[in-house]
């Protein structure tokens, strides 16, 4: 036996390991679900469409679930990401707030959008018509400040 054989036979089994598990992550259960939509945010047209764009894939019932969602370890992530979303923020159930929670949800909008936190970096890297520009942020600042 060649000295070379044994790393490449040891090469070859964490590849077949690294594919099993690859396999096995696949089978692992991930929700993509969107409620039903019953209501949804009333904003202006211009603002409509840019939280459509840049917002409702992680904070609304109208997620549009990419290719790579239904792929692990990427599954994992975007679930989690529009899980947290949903959480913090949805706009498909916006009028059920009072109005206390929507002046706090005007306030965490403006805050996100100020500071660029938000859209994540993560998201506009994979969905480029997300990056806002100067004018949508100022556009969404306006709305949040009536």
């Amino acid at each position: 036996m060649s000295p070379a054989s044994g790393p490449r036979r040891r090469g070859r089994w964490i590849l077949l390991g690294l594919l099993l598990a690859f396999g096995i992550a696949q089978a692992m259960p991930v929700e993509r679900t969107n409620p039903p939509v019953e209501w949804d945010v009333d904003a202006p047209a211009e603002v409509a469409a840019i939280l459509r764009s840049a917002c409702y894939d992680c904070h609304s019932h109208e997620t549009r679930w990419p290719w790579y969602s239904r792929v692990a370890p990427a599954a994992w992530i975007v679930a989690r990401h529009v899980e947290h979303g949903r959480g913090d923020l949805n706009f498909s159930q916006w009028p059920r707030l009072d109005l206390e929670a929507q002046e706090h949800a005007f306030h965490d909008i403006e805050e996100q959008i100020s500071h660029r936190k938000m859209p994540l970096r993560s998201y506009t890297w994979m969905h480029p018509e997300a990056r806002l520009t100067e004018a949508q942020r100022q556009a969404l600042l306006t709305w949040c400040n009536p």
